[in-house]
């Protein structure tokens, strides 16, 4: 029994309402992939920060060399 169009047909009106948009899932997986681009300039720059940081450490020879 439909109920003035509202049960019974999901199929129907997932085919012809939202045809040719985007589903969550993938819209998710999207931004999932968007942010990691986004990120990793800065994630590479915070590595060589450490880096640089630490090898300057080691340079420096600790407390007991000044």
């Amino acid at each position: 029994m439909e109920f003035f169009g509202l049960f019974g047909n999901d199929r129907e009106m997932a085919e012809t309402t939202y045809s040719g948009r985007e589903s969550a899932s993938d819209r998710a997986a999207r931004k999932r992939r968007e942010g990691h681009r986004r990120n990793a300039t800065a994630t590479y720059r915070q590595g060589q920060a450490w880096e640089d940081a630490e090898r300057e450490r080691q340079d420096r020879g600790g407390r007991r060399r000044r």
